[in-house]
């Protein structure tokens, strides 16, 4: 049956070679690929091989084990996902106001884990600016991720009008300019707003972090949503224990709705829906 559907394939794309992808991309990134996705990893690589000329997937991997610097780049943002939205799990936006306006201690420091395209790290700005009453909160947004691309598009703040349609209009007008001429249809993030995030490429599954290590005082509240179903959870663990020393001692977690910590008890306790603190600090004072 395998073999039948390779046939219909443009190219052939063995079961030694998902594999290979399999064990490049956990090794190199944590991806834990299961059998599932298999079409969905020839679909999306099929696409390099037309790119690169290239018309076998043993000649792609092996480009790929080559170390060319530019295609292992493109290899890894063409097997990331990314899936996001403004204010996406919205329950999350009104306790982190409440939480940031008990914050004494400024600069405070917010940390986006899986920035994609930058409406997660927008939010989170967004959200800044409303629990302070104006641009000048004194809050800044670290937006990392693996996928360059993305960052990219994060960073130049462009989308299309639909995007922001599910905002309110006071949102709308208060951080967004609309295009006009050639730029009809699409909207840009408003610089002041732009200017209170920074994005930077980070891969999680690096030995260390400087950026973040270097942040004084640490970090206020760590956003790693729906970034660690990707994961298995040896590697969950891991990254949990790199997050918690950065965090300050009343930091907050987020983390996505089908996310849960019970195999890390010992590093964060339940604090509200997909919100942890720290285990062994006394409990928080915002609640949901």
């Amino acid at each position: 049956m395998a073999e039948a559907i390779a046939t219909q394939r443009e190219f052939v794309f063995s079961c030694r070679d998902f594999a290979e992808v399999r064990k490049m991309i956990y090794d190199h990134a944590g991806i834990a690929l299961t059998e599932a996705k298999e079409d969905m990893v020839y679909s999306r690589l099929a696409r390099r091989l037309r790119a690169t000329g290239l018309k076998r997937f043993q000649d792609y991997l092996a480009l790929i084990r080559s170390g060319d610097e530019v295609e292992w780049e493109a290899f890894v943002n063409s097997l990331t996902t990314n899936l996001t939205d403004f204010f996406r799990e919205a329950h999350h936006f009104p306790l982190l106001k409440d939480f940031l306006r008990t914050r004494r201690e400024h600069p405070i420091t917010l940390w986006c884990s899986a920035a994609s395209t930058g409406e997660e790290p927008y939010s989170i700005a967004m959200t800044a600016v409303e629990a302070f009453g104006g641009f000048n909160a004194p809050v800044r947004v670290l937006a990392s991720d693996l996928d360059t691309h993305v960052l990219k598009l994060g960073q130049d703040g462009m989308y299309p009008l639909e995007r922001i349609k599910k905002l309110t209009e006071a949102r709308q007008r208060q951080f967004f300019l609309k295009g006009t001429g050639e730029r009809a249809g699409l909207v840009k993030v408003k610089p002041e707003l732009a200017a209170m995030v920074k994005f930077f490429r980070l891969n999680l599954l690096d030995a260390s972090w400087p950026a973040l290590g270097q942040v004084k005082g640490g970090l206020d509240a760590v956003f790693c949503r729906n970034v660690m179903i990707y994961f298995d959870k040896p590697t969950q663990y891991t990254l949990l224990k790199k997050m918690k020393p950065l965090l300050k001692a009343d930091g907050l977690l987020f983390v996505g709705h089908s996310e849960a910590l019970y195999h890390a008890t010992d590093l964060f306790r339940l604090r509200g829906q997909t919100v942890y603190e720290q285990a062994g600090q006394p409990p928080g004072g915002v609640h949901q």
